[in-house]
């Protein structure tokens, strides 16, 4: 079974033990993946429906792409720029290209109970300590703001 998956950008024909290189991808070497932007799917000359089909990989190892030079010129003024550059990429071997029923269900964490209750009591303390103090404090005179001297006139003949 074959499918086309999309990552990166850029699209793919893909079967099971197939190696590719894609844009970069979030994982350690050795993680599995799932390429979730199937655009098509089939068997020989038959196409099976898209949405149904899952395309699992494992990651190889992370990378970098050869370099491209980028060179930068003007003519008659002397310009010359000179780059170079390395994309990030990832290295895949697609594991299964199949139903979505063989795919693994994900693991939900469960939410920590004592970390809210915690929380919650703290701000109260941090609360009340500031109105205490604003009531200890006399409110200050306001003070009349200070005047500028007039700017001085001079005659220019």
């Amino acid at each position: 079974m074959f499918a086309v998956v999309r990552t990166g950008g850029k699209q793919y024909r893909v079967a099971a033990g197939d190696k590719i290189a894609v844009e970069k991808l979030a994982g350690e070497a050795g993680d599995t993946v799932t390429l979730g932007d199937i655009l098509l799917a089939g068997e020989g000359d038959s196409i099976a429906d898209a949405s149904k089909v899952t395309v699992s990989a494992e990651i190889i190892a992370q990378a970098k792409s050869e370099k491209v030079i980028v060179f930068k010129k003007r003519r008659r003024h002397n310009y010359r720029r000179k780059n170079g550059h390395r994309q990030q990429m990832t290295l895949l071997r697609i594991t299964a290209v199949g139903d979505a029923k063989k795919a693994a269900p994900k693991k939900e964490a469960a939410p920590k109970e004592d970390a809210p209750a915690k929380e919650a009591k703290a701000p109260a303390a941090k609360k009340a300590a500031p109105k205490a103090e604003a009531a200890d404090k006399a409110p200050a005179a306001k003070k009349a703001p200070a005047k500028k001297p007039a700017a001085k006139k001079t005659d220019t003949k």
